[in-house]
C-alpha cells in the first residue's frame, strides 16, 4: 500500500452497506473538518487525512450489535493491521491509531496528541448544527425511534430502542459538545452551531405541544 487514495478505496468500501447517519459522506465531512482545524492548529496533516478517512471504519459492527462493539476500538484494530506496511513512521502510524482509538464521544480512552483532539473536534462538529440536526433524526428512524416522546425522561431510556429519539440524543449528547471541545478553532466553530441548535430544538419541543 503506497498512496492515501488506497487508504480511502478501503474505508469506502467499510460504508458500503453503511447506514445513512454515518455514512461515507460523514467521513467525506470530518475530512474536511480536520484539513480545516488541523492547518489552523499546525497538526500533521498527513496524520489526520489518514485517521480521518478510517476513524468510523468499524462503524457497521457498532450498529450490527447494537452498541455491544466499540467501532473506535474495532477501527483500531483495522487501521493497525492496514497501515503496517504503509510508508510513513512509525510514530505517525502509532498516533493514527490512537486518533482512532480515542475520537468516540462515549469512548474511554481521552485524545492527548494534537491530532488526535482534531479528529475528536471534527467528528464532533459533524454532530452538531444543521447537519447534526439532520443526523440525529436520521439515526433515530434507522432504529426505528418515535419523533419524540415527552412522557418520559432521556435518562431512562436506552439507546438503539424506540424511544432513542432525535431530542433524547440531543439532551444527552449533541447539548453537551460544546463544553467538550479540545482545540481553539474546534471551540470556536461548536459555539456557533450548538447556539443554532439550540434554538432549533426550542422551536421543535415548541411546536409539538402546538405551542407555534
Amino acid at each position: 500500500m503506497h498512496a492515501i487514495d488506497d487508504i480511502k478505496a478501503f474505508a469506502v468500501k467499510c460504508f458500503s452497506s453503511a447506514r445513512g447517519s454515518h455514512d461515507w459522506y460523514h467521513t467525506q465531512r470530518v475530512y474536511n473538518l480536520c484539513m480545516h482545524i488541523g492547518r489552523v492548529e499546525e497538526a500533521d496533516l498527513k496524520v489526520l487525512e489518514i485517521a480521518a478517512y478510517l476513524h468510523d471504519a468499524g462503524r457497521s459492527y457498532q450498529d450490527e450489535s447494537k452498541g455491544e462493539i466499540c467501532h473506535a476500538e474495532r477501527g483500531e484494530e483495522m487501521a493497525r493491521k492496514l497501515l503496517a506496511e504503509y510508508p510513513i513512521s512509525d510514530e505517525q502510524k502509532a498516533n493514527v491509531i490512537h486518533c482512532i482509538r480515542t475520537h468516540r464521544f462515549r469512548g474511554n480512552h481521552q485524545p492527548e496528541t494534537l491530532e488526535a483532539k482534531v479528529l475528536f473536534d471534527a467528528d464532533k462538529l459533524d454532530a452538531i448544527g444543521a447537519v447534526g440536526i439532520g443526523r440525529t433524526f436520521l439515526f433515530a428512524g434507522e432504529v426505528g425511534a418515535k419523533l419524540h416522546n415527552p412522557h418520559i425522561e432521556p435518562e431512562d431510556t436506552k439507546p438503539y430502542s424506540e424511544e432513542d429519539t432525535g431530542y433524547r440524543e440531543y439532551k444527552l449528547k449533541l447539548s453537551r459538545i460544546k463544553d467538550r471541545m479540545l482545540t481553539a478553532e474546534g471551540r470556536r466553530m461548536a459555539e456557533e452551531r450548538h447556539t443554532f441548535m439550540e434554538t432549533f430544538f426550542k422551536r421543535f419541543t415548541e411546536e409539538y405541544e402546538g405551542h407555534k
